[in-house]
């Protein structure tokens, strides 16, 4: 029998990577977002409407849940907390209560911003959360949503998302683009975290859900760096010798969110497992890099 995927954040960059993989591996995957069209691929649903999440599920009877739908943009979280909450907790408590009234397995998609940074150590699952911005609060509280309301559950925090070329409107594909227009770029050197590629995360999502070990877990490319080291190697990698990256701290960019120092995970659990199947960051945006490149021409 193929296994059901109810899946949210259809239009997202992590979508655009699980969903053609999921449907290789043989799921049945009923794929909505919010602005969802109703082609036949990504259909309408608000993670908000807990009337028309029932509909949607009963009639779909999901086996597996994949909860990928969020507000990720930390700044608009700041500025707009109560949209925050609504989204990425409430949205989030409506669907663990489907799953947990479907019997489904829960896949909730976290972050390294539940942290708060002042750790010089990349954090362990086991390290206490802290979030210092809305939007770590709010995905911390959609952590303690899906433990407090259901048992078959995976939590995966993810770093520094790189994938969805189209899609990809996160700090890469800002370097990509200013790469285009400028010989010079100003980037930080005091914020380090995890580089995490859509490709290398999807597929390791369908390892670990397979193995039925639920809980927490950390899930990001091998190694740490900070934004500065990523810029370098998106130039060296477009082979761009013209253009120069310069260090500059972050007061040089005024943000309304606050960020702390550090979001680098390790995934201890999953080498502990034997599941670790990430590979090193700078690989994976060397591949995700030469994707772009072959796209452009």
């Amino acid at each position: 029998m193929r296994l059901k995927v109810l899946m949210t954040g259809g239009n997202g960059m992590l979508a655009d990577a699980l969903y053609p993989l999921l449907c290789q591996n043989g799921y049945n995957v009923y794929m909505t977002d919010i602005n969802g069209i109703d082609n036949k691929v990504i259909f309408k649903m608000d993670i908000r409407d807990k009337k028309e999440i029932d509909r949607i599920a009963i009639k779909f009877k999901p086996n597996i849940i994949m909860h990928l739908a969020a507000e990720t943009n930390v700044d608009k979280c700041e500025l707009s907390p109560d949209h925050a909450y609504n989204t990425n907790a409430k949205g989030t408590e409506n669907m663990a209560l489907i799953a947990k009234m479907m019997g489904a397995t829960l896949v909730y998609i976290s972050t390294g911003a539940v942290f708060d940074g002042e750790k010089s150590e990349p954090y362990l699952e086991s390290d206490e959360p802290n979030p210092i911005s809305v939007y770590g609060k709010s995905k911390f509280e959609g952590e303690k949503i899906v433990t407090s309301l259901t048992n078959n559950y995976f939590i995966f925090r993810a770093g520094w998302m790189i994938g969805g070329y189209e899609k990809d409107k996160k700090f890469v594909e800002k370097i990509v683009e200013l790469a285009k227009i400028k010989n010079e770029i100003h980037v930080v050197t005091d914020k380090f975290g995890s580089p995490t590629f859509t490709k290398d995360f999807s597929k390791n999502i369908l390892t670990v859900i397979s193995t039925k070990n639920y809980g927490l877990f950390h899930m990001v490319n091998e190694g740490c760096c900070s934004r500065f080291d990523i810029a370098k190697k998106i130039i060296e990698y477009l082979e761009r010798k013209d253009v120069v990256i310069k260090p500059v701290t972050s007061d040089a960019f005024p943000l309304p969110a606050p960020r702390g120092r550090s979001e680098m995970l390790i995934n201890r659990k999953l080498n502990l497992l034997g599941l670790n199947n990430m590979r090193p960051w700078q690989d994976a945006l060397k591949e995700y890099i030469l994707g772009i490149k072959g796209k452009n021409g």
